[in-house]
C-alpha cells in the first residue's frame, strides 16, 4: 500500500482549484499519481465492465467536501471514513479528496475535471451539489456518481443520506433530564429539511425526559463560520439556556458553552477531547458501513443508482461518549429508544404532534412517512421563534 501522503491525484492539477484551499494536504507536493485507500460506500449497481477493470487496476475515487476537512464536523467525519475504506481496501482503491468546495461553479469545474482524468467514482458529499452532479453525471456517463444529503438519482448518479434526527432525539432525552433552567439552545445555518429534523427530533426528545423543557433557535446563515457559531451560543446561554447543540459543521458552539460553564452536544463526530467538561455526549455519524457496501459494489460490478438513507438501524448513526454525570434514568432511556430504533418498534415521528403555532401535524397514532421528512418546514410545539424569511 502506497504512502496516505499520496492521497491526492491521478494528474488532476490543484491549478484548476486556484482560489480553493482543495488538494489533499496543503504542506506536501502533489504528485502525479496518488494512490490512495479506500472509501466505504453503499450504492449497488453498474456496468460489468467495471468489474474486470477493477480487477486491472485500482478503482479510483475522490471525495469532494463542502468544508476544510479539519472542521471538525461534517467534512471530518467523511474524511475518516474516507481513510478508514484504504486501511480495509488497500491496493484495491485509490482516493484523494478536494476540500473546501463550497461554491456550485467550482463543484461543476471540480467535477468535470475529476471526470475527465478518469475519475471513476465521485463522492459529493453535500446536498447543494445536487443540481450540479445530475448535469455533470449526463455529460460524463462512465463515472458514477454519489450524492451525499439527498434522494436524487440518475443512470449513474446514486444518493445517500443518514437520519441524524435519530441521534439528535437521543441528545434530546440526555438533555431533558440534565437542564436546570428548562431551556436549551440550539444553533443552525438554514432552516433546510435535515436541519429541522434535527431540530425537532431533539426538542422531541427533549419533551419526553422533561414535559415543560422549551428549545430556542438561532440562524447563523452559513454551515462553518466558528466565530459567528460561538457568538450565537453566547446569546442563547445569556437567555438562558444550559445545554446547547449545534446543527453546524465546528466545534464552536461545544467550546463556546465550555468557557461559559454549560454543557452541550458534539455532532457528526465525536467531540469529547474538543470540550471535556461541558461535553454530555455526541450524535456521530459514521459514513464508513455506507461507503464500505458502496465501494464493493462497484468493485463486484452490482453498483445501482439507489437512494439510501441510514439511521442508528444500520450503525449510520448514534451517540457517543456520555459523560460520567448523566443520570442512570437518561441512559436508560437511551439505551432503550436505541433498541427500539434498531428493532424499527420506535417512531419519533408519530402523533399526536402539533407545530409551535399549535397547528396538528400528525393525528395520534399517525406515523410521518418519509416525503413529509424530505420536505419538513416547521418547528414542533416546544421549539420558539419563525422559520427565517416566514
Amino acid at each position: 500500500m502506497r504512502s496516505r501522503r499520496h492521497w491526492l491525484v491521478w494528474g488532476v492539477s490543484c491549478t484548476l482549484l486556484a482560489g480553493m484551499s482543495a488538494c489533499g494536504q496543503r504542506d506536501q507536493p502533489v504528485p502525479t499519481e496518488q494512490p490512495g485507500t479506500a472509501p466505504q460506500g453503499v450504492m449497488q449497481g453498474s456496468a460489468q465492465a467495471a468489474s474486470a477493470a477493477a480487477a486491472a487496476e485500482p478503482l479510483r475515487m475522490t471525495f469532494v467536501y463542502r468544508g476544510p476537512v479539519g472542521d471538525g464536523g461534517w467534512t471530518h467525519a467523511h474524511e475518516q471514513a474516507r481513510q478508514a475504506l484504504e486501511q480495509e481496501f488497500g491496493d484495491r482503491i485509490h482516493t484523494r479528496y478536494i476540500e473546501s468546495v463550497s461554491q456550485e461553479g467550482d463543484a461543476r469545474r471540480v467535477m468535470r475535471e475529476l471526470a475527465k482524468q478518469g475519475t471513476q467514482l465521485v463522492f459529493g458529499t453535500a446536498r447543494r451539489y445536487g443540481e450540479v452532479m445530475l448535469t455533470v453525471a449526463s455529460e460524463y456517463p462512465q463515472v458514477k456518481f454519489e450524492l451525499a444529503g439527498d434522494d436524487k438519482t440518475a443512470a449513474n448518479l446514486a444518493s445517500y443520506d443518514v437520519r441524524r434526527e435519530e441521534g439528535a432525539y437521543l441528545a434530546g432525552l440526555v438533555a431533558g433530564h440534565v437542564t436546570k433552567s428548562g431551556t436549551l439552545g440550539v444553533v443552525a445555518a438554514t432552516p433546510t429539511p435535515d436541519v429541522l429534523r434535527s431540530i425537532n427530533g431533539f426538542a422531541l426528545g427533549a419533551q419526553r425526559a422533561n414535559p415543560a423543557v422549551i428549545t430556542r433557535v438561532i440562524w447563523v446563515g452559513d454551515w462553518f463560520n466558528p466565530p459567528q457559531e460561538g457568538e450565537a451560543t453566547a446569546s442563547l446561554i445569556n437567555g438562558g439556556a444550559d445545554v446547547v447543540l449545534s446543527t453546524n459543521d465546528s466545534t464552536a458552539v461545544l467550546k463556546t458553552a465550555e468557557k461559559m460553564g454549560k454543557r452541550g452536544f458534539g455532532w457528526n463526530t465525536d467531540m469529547a477531547g474538543d470540550a471535556p467538561t461541558a461535553h454530555l455526549a455526541s450524535v456521530v455519524v459514521d459514513w464508513l458501513p455506507y461507503y464500505r457496501v458502496t465501494v464493493n459494489h462497484v468493485l463486484k460490478g452490482e453498483w445501482r443508482p439507489a437512494a439510501s438513507w441510514w439511521g442508528v438501524k444500520e450503525g449510520a448513526v448514534g451517540l457517543a461518549s456520555l459523560a460520567p454525570d448523566v443520570p442512570q434514568a437518561a441512559r436508560q432511556q437511551v439505551d432503550d429508544i436505541t433498541a427500539g430504533l434498531k428493532a424499527g418498534t420506535f417512531r419519533i415521528w408519530r402523533g399526536p404532534l402539533r407545530d409551535n403555532g399549535d397547528q396538528t401535524l400528525l393525528s395520534a397514532g399517525q406515523d410521518a412517512d418519509d416525503a413529509m421528512l424530505r420536505s419538513m418546514a416547521f418547528l414542533v410545539k416546544g421549539v420558539e421563534g419563525k422559520l427565517p424569511g416566514r
